[in-house]
C-alpha cells in the first residue's frame, strides 16, 4: 500500500491550496479515504474523509464551507481543495485511507497513512 501527498507549501492567511494525494496497493473503491493533520505539539485529527463507494463525506467542523475533499476512482487519487486558509490550518497533512464507517474512520484515524505534506499558513 502506498499513498503519496503533493501540494503543500507557504500561503498567506486567506489563501488557497490544493493537496493531492496518489495511492496504490488497496482496492481504492472500497475504502474511505481521507485527510488528516497533526500540528507541533498537537495530537493528529480528522480534516475530512469520503466513503469512495457512495460519496458520502465527512468534515471537521472548523473546515466546514472551506476545505472540499474529492476522489478520482479512474486514477485512484483523492484531493483536498482548502480555501480562506488561516494559521490555525498550518500543520502536516496526511492523506489516508481506511475499511470502515466514514465518521468513525475520520474519528479515530485509518489503517494506511501517506508520509505527509506540509502546509503553512502566514498571518
Amino acid at each position: 500500500v502506498q499513498l503519496v501527498e503533493s501540494g503543500g507549501g507557504l500561503v498567506r492567511s486567506g489563501g488557497s491550496l490544493r493537496l493531492s494525494c496518489a495511492t496504490s496497493g488497496f482496492s481504492f473503491d472500497d475504502h474511505v479515504v481521507g485527510w488528516f493533520r497533526q500540528a507541533p505539539g498537537k495530537e493528529r485529527e480528522g480534516v475530512s474523509c469520503l466513503k469512495v463507494s457512495d460519496g458520502r463525506t465527512y468534515y471537521k467542523g472548523t473546515v466546514r464551507g472551506r476545505f472540499t475533499i474529492s476522489a478520482d476512482n479512474a486514477k485512484n487519487m483523492m484531493y483536498l481543495q482548502m480555501d480562506d486558509l488561516t494559521p490555525d490550518d498550518s500543520a502536516t497533512y496526511y492523506c489516508a485511507a481506511g475499511i470502515g464507517g466514514l465518521n468513525l474512520q475520520c474519528w479515530y484515524g485509518m489503517d494506511y497513512y501517506g508520509e505527509g505534506t506540509l502546509v503553512t499558513v502566514s498571518s
